[in-house]
C-alpha cells in the first residue's frame, strides 16, 4: 500500500519522502483503532482511506503558500488539515470540531505523529468566527462538507484576512455555485476558480472551489449557532 500511495500522491505533484509515508500510516492505524468506539468516518478499507481521505486532502496542497496559516472548519477526523501538515512543516494549522470526542482524537494524533505549530479547537465555527483570537487571522480556510456553499461561505469567510483564500472542497455540483454567488459577494468574498478534476484511481468527482477574501466580512456574520444551516444567505 506504500508503494501505492506514493504513485498516487506523485500523480497530484506530490513526492512523499519514507517519514511522510509512516505518519500517514500512523495516522491511519489511530484513525481505525479510534473508530471502533467513536464514529470518526465510514471509510474504514485502507486503499479507501488512501484515496478518499489522503488523497483527496492533498488535493488542495499546491493552492497553500509558503509559511502561511491555515484553519480548518468542520476538521472531523482531521480532514485535510492533518494530511496537509504532515507534508508542509511551514505553515501553522487551527483544527476545528464542535464536538470534544473528535478534539481529543485530534490531540492524540499531532502527539502520536509529533507535529509542530497545528492545535485542534472545540467550538462551532459560528462561535469561532465571532472571536477575535480567530476572526480574519488566517491566510487560508478549508473545509470539506456536505452543507451547502453559501452555508460554508458563512462559516469560513469570517476566519480570512482580506486577499486570503477560502478553498472550498465539494463534489460536482455547478448549480450550487451559482446559487451562492450573492452570499459569497455579502461575505466579502469571490470566486476566483473552480477546477474540476477526478480523484486519481477512482472515478469521484471532485471540485475544488476559490474564494478570495476581497474586503472585511461585515460583523453581524457569521450568524448565530444554527442559522447559516438554517437560513442561507439568499
Amino acid at each position: 500500500m506504500e508503494i501505492l500511495f506514493k504513485e498516487l500522491a506523485s500523480k497530484i505533484n506530490i513526492e512523499l519522502n519514507e517519514n511522510q509515508i509512516s505518519n500517514f500510516f500512523k495516522y491511519k492505524n489511530v484513525l481505525l483503532e479510534t473508530n471502533k468506539y467513536i464514529n470518526l468516518t465510514a471509510i474504514t478499507e485502507e486503499r479507501d482511506i488512501i484515496v478518499k481521505h489522503f488523497i483527496d486532502s492533498l488535493t488542495i496542497n499546491k493552492y497553500i503558500t509558503q509559511n502561511s496559516s491555515l484553519i480548518d472548519v468542520g476538521t472531523g477526523a482531521g480532514f485535510p488539515g492533518i494530511p496537509i501538515k504532515i507534508i508542509r512543516e511551514d505553515i501553522n494549522v487551527v483544527l476545528i470540531d464542535s464536538l470534544n470526542k473528535r478534539i481529543n482524537f485530534l490531540n492524540n494524533v499531532t502527539k502520536e505523529l509529533n507535529l509542530k505549530n497545528i492545535k485542534a479547537v472545540h467550538s462551532r465555527a459560528e462561535d469561532a468566527g465571532q472571536n477575535k483570537e480567530f476572526r480574519e487571522k488566517f491566510d487560508f480556510v478549508t473545509a470539506r462538507a456536505v452543507s451547502n456553499l453559501a452555508t460554508l461561505s458563512e462559516l469560513c469567510l469570517p476566519f480570512l484576512k482580506v486577499n486570503g483564500i477560502f478553498i472550498c472542497m465539494k463534489g460536482n455540483s455547478v448549480e450550487e455555485i451559482e446559487n451562492a454567488e450573492k452570499a459569497i459577494s455579502i461575505l466579502g468574498g469571490k470566486i476566483i476558480s473552480v477546477e474540476k478534476f477526478v480523484l486519481p484511481d477512482s472515478n469521484i468527482e471532485r471540485n475544488i472551489i476559490l474564494i478570495k477574501k476581497i474586503k472585511e466580512t461585515p460583523s453581524k456574520y457569521p450568524r448565530k449557532a444554527g442559522l447559516p444551516s438554517k437560513q442561507p444567505i439568499q
